[in-house]
């Protein structure tokens, strides 16, 4: 009963080199993924274009009312 409690409390060396590797191939994924956050690498596509102005809500409801009537003549047609 003495020797169950004269356990090595130490990890063996293949669970030490084992961590080691795991613990290297994360940080190398790590390291990548933070490099590119967005996943592309040259944001020269953006150049040129414009933000959204002042009147998107106008586009908006232009749009809704076309699918309204949109919506409507199917109605029509089905009915």
């Amino acid at each position: 009963m003495g020797q169950h409690f004269n356990q090595r409390d130490g990890r063996s060396e293949l669970q030490q080199r084992l961590d080691a590797d795991l613990r290297a191939k994360a940080a190398a994924r790590a390291e990548a993924e933070s490099a590119r956050p967005d996943g592309v690498d040259d944001s020269a596509y953006i150049k040129g274009t414009k933000t959204t102005s002042t009147l998107d809500w106008a586009w908006l409801l232009i749009f809704l009312v076309a699918a309204a009537l949109f919506g409507y003549f199917v109605y029509m047609v089905v009915s």
